[in-house]
C-alpha cells in the first residue's frame, strides 16, 4: 500500500523558516515569488482559504489578499473547484487573482 504524503512535504517553502512566511511586506514578496513554481500551491492556497488562515503567505497570497477574496465571495465552502478553474489570461498574472 503506497501512503500519500502530506501536501506540505512537497511544499517548495518547506525548509524555509517561518518568519520568511509570516512577515513584513518586503518579506512577503519574497515568499509570493518562492510560491510561484512550487507544486502544491493550489493545496495550499485552497487549505488557507478554506481555514480562513488570518495570517502568512499562503499559495502565492497574502493575508490581505485573501480576505479581499473571500470578501469578494463570503459564500464559497470549498474553494479548490475555483481554484483549479482555468482563468482568462488577463486573471493569470497573479496567484488568487480573478477568482
Amino acid at each position: 500500500m503506497v501512503v500519500q504524503a502530506y501536501w506540505s512535504e512537497q511544499a517548495a517553502c518547506r525548509d524555509t523558516h517561518a518568519d520568511a512566511l509570516f512577515a513584513d511586506a518586503a518579506t512577503q514578496k519574497r515568499a509570493k515569488i518562492l510560491c510561484t513554481a512550487c507544486p502544491v500551491r493550489i493545496d495550499c492556497l485552497t487549505e488557507a482559504l478554506d481555514n480562513r488562515m488570518e495570517f502568512g503567505v499562503w499559495g502565492g497570497m497574502t493575508e490581505r489578499e485573501r480576505r479581499a477574496l473571500l470578501r469578494r465571495q463570503p459564500h464559497v465552502t470549498s474553494w479548490r473547484p475555483l481554484i483549479e478553474r482555468p482563468q482568462p489570461a488577463a486573471h493569470r498574472s497573479s496567484a488568487g487573482r480573478g477568482l
